[in-house]
C-alpha cells in the first residue's frame, strides 16, 4: 500500500502528467453533468416508469450502464457513446473487405487520420436512426403523456433528435480530448465512469428487491 502510494505521488509531481490527470478528470466531470440534463420538454420527476422498464429488461439496461444511467434519464446524452462504438466497429470490419479502407490502413497517421473522419460521419449515420427510435420508443418504455411538458409533437421530436445527435458528438469529443490531452483511452474512460456511475443505484436496486423476494441474500461485489 506503501508502495502505491508512493508511485501515486511520484507520478503527481510530474507537471506534464499531473495535467493530463486534472484535464481528463475535468472532461469526465463534464461528461457525468450533462448526463444529468434531461430532453426540454420532459418532466424529470415522471421517469420512474422509463427506469423501472429499464431495470426489468436485461438489455436495455446494459445499455442504461453503458450511458451511465442517462438513457433511464431521458437525457441528452441518453445515447452516449455507444453509436460510436458501433460505427468504430463497422469501420473496422469493413476494413477486412473495402479496397479503400485497407489502403488507408497502411498509409499510417495520414490515413487513420480518415478513418477517424469516416467513423465520425458514420456516427452521425447511425445516430439519425437511433435517436428517432429512441424518441419514439419512450412512451412505450414507461413515459407517460403527461410527463411531455410541451406534447409529443413535431417540435419536441426535432429538437430532441438535434439534442441527442449533439450529445453523442459531444460525449465522442470529449473522448477524443481524452486520448490526445489526457492520459489516453478516452472513449474506453467515458464508459469506465459511466459504469461505475450506476453502481451504487444498483447495489441498492439489487438488495431491495433481494429484500423484498424474502431471500435475506447479500450481494457480493
Amino acid at each position: 500500500m506503501k508502495n502505491f502510494i508512493s508511485t501515486i505521488q511520484d507520478i503527481w509531481k510530474i507537471e506534464e502528467l499531473r495535467n493530463k490527470i486534472i484535464l481528463t478528470l475535468g472532461l469526465m466531470v463534464v461528461y457525468r453533468l450533462a448526463a444529468q440534463v434531461p430532453l426540454p420538454g420532459i418532466d424529470p420527476t415522471q421517469l420512474s416508469g422509463l427506469q423501472n422498464t429499464t431495470d426489468s429488461n436485461n438489455i436495455l439496461g446494459l445499455l442504461n450502464a453503458f450511458t451511465g444511467g442517462a438513457f433511464a434519464q431521458a437525457s441528452v446524452m441518453a445515447l452516449g457513446i455507444m453509436p460510436y462504438i458501433s460505427a468504430s466497429i463497422v469501420v473496422q470490419l469493413m476494413g477486412i473487405a473495402v479496397p479503400y479502407l485497407q489502403k488507408l490502413q497502411k498509409e499510417g497517421a495520414s490515413g487513420q487520420k480518415k478513418i477517424t473522419q469516416i467513423t465520425r460521419w458514420l456516427t452521425v449515420g447511425i445516430l439519425i436512426i437511433q435517436a428517432p427510435t429512441y424518441i419514439v420508443s419512450l412512451p412505450t418504455l414507461g413515459i407517460p403523456p403527461s410527463a411531455f411538458l410541451l406534447g409529443n409533437g413535431p417540435m419536441f421530436w426535432f429538437s430532441s433528435i438535434i439534442l441527442l445527435t449533439a450529445g453523442t458528438i459531444f460525449a465522442m469529443w470529449l473522448g477524443e480530448k481524452i486520448t490526445d490531452k489526457g492520459i489516453g483511452n478516452g472513449i474506453s474512460l467515458l464508459i469506465m465512469i459511466g459504469i461505475i456511475a450506476t453502481f451504487p443505484s444498483s447495489f441498492s436496486q439489487e438488495m431491495s428487491s433481494r429484500i423484498n423476494a424474502g431471500s435475506g441474500g447479500i450481494l457480493m461485489v
